[in-house]
C-alpha cells in the first residue's frame, strides 16, 4: 500500500491505518479542519443563515421584523418563484460579507438590513436546502419534488440574469414557527441595537405601570420579562 507521496506502507502501518482508532484520529483531524462537522473558519463560509425584511424605510423594514418576532412566525412566499411554490427564504452569505449590507456587485439590493439569523442546520432539519441556480430550461428536468429550488441563473442573455450573489435557502412551507432559542435578530448597527432594546424596555415599563395598581412594587419588578432575544450587528 503506497501513501499520497508515493511511500509504501509496512503491513503493520497498513493495519494501524484501517484501525478503529486510527479512522476515529482522522475524524477528529477532519472536525478541526473543517471538512465534517463544523464549518471551516473560512470568512466566506457560514453555519447560519439570515431572512432579511424589506420596507420602503428602514423604520417598516424594523417594523415587519418586529411583527414578525412578535408572531413567532415566518410567512412563506411566492414571489419570484417558478411554480408558485410558496416558500422562506434566507441567505447563507456570511456576516463579514454584509457589513455593506446584503447587496450585489452594483450594491443592488431587494433587503433591509433587519432579519432573524439561524443555525443552518436548525433550517436544514426542517427542510431547507440551497436553491439551484439554473437556466429556465432545466427546471423541467428536475423531480417535482425538488423544483420549489429553481432560481432561474443566466449570465450569457442580452439581459443577463444573475441571483447568484443572494446565495439563496430556502424551505418549502407556508410558515416557519420559531422561539427565541431559535434565532437571533441582525440590525444594521449598535444604534438600532439599542433602539430595539428601548422598545422592549417601554413596553415592559408599560405592563409595570398597569400592574402597579394591583401589586407591590417589589412583586411588579419581577414580573418585568428580561429581554429574551440574542441580537447580532452587521456592523
Amino acid at each position: 500500500m503506497r501513501g499520497r507521496s508515493g511511500e509504501v506502507y509496512p503491513r503493520d502501518r497498513q493495519r494501524h491505518l484501517f484501525s478503529a482508532a486510527a479512522r476515529a484520529d482522522q475524524c477528529a483531524s477532519l472536525r478541526t479542519l473543517g471538512v465534517i462537522g463544523a464549518m471551516p473558519a473560512r470568512s466566506d463560509i457560514s453555519d447560519k443563515v439570515i431572512h432579511f425584511t424589506r420596507g420602503a424605510t428602514s423604520e417598516d423594514a424594523l417594523g415587519c421584523l418586529l411583527t414578525i418576532v412578535g408572531e413567532g412566525r415566518l410567512i412563506g412566499g411566492n414571489g419570484m418563484i417558478r411554480g408558485g411554490y410558496r416558500c422562506v427564504c434566507f441567505t447563507e452569505a456570511p456576516l463579514p460579507a454584509l457589513a455593506g449590507g446584503f447587496v450585489n456587485a452594483d450594491s443592488f439590493t431587494r433587503y433591509s438590513p433587519f432579519g432573524l439569523m439561524f443555525d443552518k442546520a436548525w433550517v436544514f432539519a426542517r427542510g431547507g436546502r440551497p436553491v439551484i441556480y439554473q437556466p429556465d430550461g432545466d427546471f423541467d428536468a428536475l423531480p417535482d419534488d425538488i423544483r420549489w429550488r429553481h432560481v432561474r441563473y443566466d449570465p450569457l442573455g442580452p439581459s443577463p440574469i444573475n441571483f447568484t450573489w443572494e446565495r439563496e435557502w430556502r424551505i418549502q412551507t407556508d410558515s416557519l414557527v420559531f422561539s427565541p432559542a431559535d434565532a437571533a435578530i441582525v440590525v444594521p448597527d449598535e444604534s438600532w441595537e439599542a433602539f430595539v432594546r428601548d422598545i422592549w424596555d417601554s413596553q415592559q415599563d408599560l405592563e409595570s405601570e398597569s400592574y402597579s395598581t394591583l401589586f407591590e412594587q417589589t412583586i411588579v419588578e419581577q414580573l418585568r420579562d428580561p429581554f429574551p432575544w440574542r441580537m447580532v450587528r452587521l456592523s
